[in-house]
């Protein structure tokens, strides 16, 4: 028998939302709208998420970067501390500050110092710069002979490989890097770098990049540590070189990787302090660590995630508080009609029954049509900007389960009005 009055009841209440369409759409458009909002801001936050995860993968894990710090010197004089600290020299970042740092650092698991040349490659009537990178990489890179023999071989990234080999096999193969003659050994796999990882860490494209052993590099190349002693090293004395931005850094970068995340600070804080030893108090170079950048640029994220969900929570308040505010109205409208069920043997668990049906099926409805709505406007984002845009079901059923309880939340009070009426005054009601 329940069954069959909530049934009736649930049935009434649809025929009377077809019976006014336009006032029952107007109703829902705050949920559809809010329900919409909820999906779209979820589906930026979760891309946002990705695109942090995709980041920490390109700049390593548990990693400290190392560069040196080339500054031009001043002409002026200033203090007599000052002239003292002037004439201190520095050799700059150089392989035996790698060694020192793998020597000495307990929870450095892998160190890669890297030479970085811009030159120009030639193959097949084709030119263009591209970036020489003399790195230590052995196991699936290069060989400890190739290494140790400054051996002409490379590893080509898979951009160089489309460019200079196309519908060839690069292997074997001989490029022509700067003025020598490098034969490709490997290529790399793929690396997608979107823009913003590029202009927010500074990430170059890999995959137009050369590497070759360091010692090629040394030897075959340019040897800056060995330049310096040729010419003499100290041009606090020599008029022509302190006043120009003389790189004097042997390495260019270097990786270090520690064990565990929580060494990072502490490794990064001993690092600093073993190099300032070796450069003579001198700090001429910097060390960034990538995570605490991707930890703040997160952070960023987060609030702005949190503001757009609490603008889309109060169109979901403002789409609920019209529910009940359309609601309240209908129950005035139709005072004749409460009062003629009530006549007729209608309970007020009937009446409650229909209006909160009605307020439901309103939410529903909206949260339905707001749920394609914010999966469309999500893949929009995504394909017409720059936008990184993923709907996850979490956010769907969030979104759903939100208009659901808005629906019953804000339709009890207005069904509890109608509930209350007084049979015999609502049938006199005009």
């Amino acid at each position: 028998m329940n069954k069959e009055r909530t049934l009736s009841n649930l049935r009434i209440a649809f025929d009377a939302i077809l019976a006014n369409k336009v006032r029952s759409m107007l109703t829902a458009l705050g949920i559809i709208f809010g329900v919409a909002a909820v999906i779209t801001m979820l589906a930026i936050g979760k891309g946002a998420q990705e695109e942090i995860l995709s980041q920490i993968k390109l700049v390593g894990v548990n990693n400290i970067e190392i560069k040196p710090v080339v500054e031009q010197a001043e002409e002026e004089v200033g203090t007599e501390e000052l002239k003292e600290d002037q004439k201190k020299f520095s050799k700059g970042l150089d392989l035996k500050d790698a060694q020192s740092i793998k020597d000495v650092i307990p929870n450095v698991v892998n160190l890669s110092p890297e030479i970085i040349l811009d030159t120009y490659v030639i193959n097949n009537g084709i030119r263009r710069t591209a970036k020489l990178i003399g790195v230590i990489r052995k196991g699936k890179g290069f060989t400890q002979y190739q290494m140790e023999h400054a051996e002409a071989v490379c590893i080509i990234g898979s951009g160089i490989a489309k460019k200079f080999f196309t519908g060839g096999e690069a292997l074997g193969k001989e490029l022509k890097c700067g003025k020598q003659w490098l034969t490709v050994i490997g290529i790399t796999e793929d690396i997608a770098v979107s823009e913003k990882a590029k202009n927010n860490l500074g990430i170059r494209n890999y995959n137009m990049d050369i590497y070759t052993p360091i010692n090629t590099m040394l030897v075959r190349y340019e040897d800056r540590g060995k330049l310096l002693a040729s010419a003499g090293r100290d041009w606090n004395d020599d008029d022509e070189t302190k006043n120009t931005n003389f790189n004097y850094h042997q390495v260019d970068r270097m990786v270090v990787q520690v064990d565990e995340s929580e060494y990072l600070s502490a490794s990064a804080d001993v690092i600093s302090r073993m190099l300032k030893r070796r450069h003579n108090d001198q700090v001429d170079f910097e060390i960034l660590i990538p995570e605490h950048l991707l930890k703040q640029q997160q952070k960023t994220k987060d609030i702005f995630n949190l503001v757009l969900s609490a603008i889309a929570g109060i169109s979901l308040l403002v789409g609920g508080i019209g529910i009940m505010n359309i609601m309240l109205a209908s129950v005035l409208e139709r005072t004749r009609e409460i009062g003629t069920r009530m006549a007729i043997g209608a309970r007020k668990g009937d009446i409650i029954s229909q209006f909160l049906f009605e307020a439901l099926l309103i939410s529903l409805s909206g949260g339905f049509i707001g749920i394609v709505l914010g999966i469309s406007a999500s893949y929009f984002i995504s394909q017409f900007s720059e936008i990184e845009t993923i709907v996850s079901p979490f956010a769907i059923l969030i979104s759903f389960g939100v208009a659901s309880l808005t629906g019953l939340v804000f339709g009890i009070s207005p069904a509890r009005k109608a509930a209350m009426q007084n049979p015999v005054e609502s049938l006199r009601y005009e």
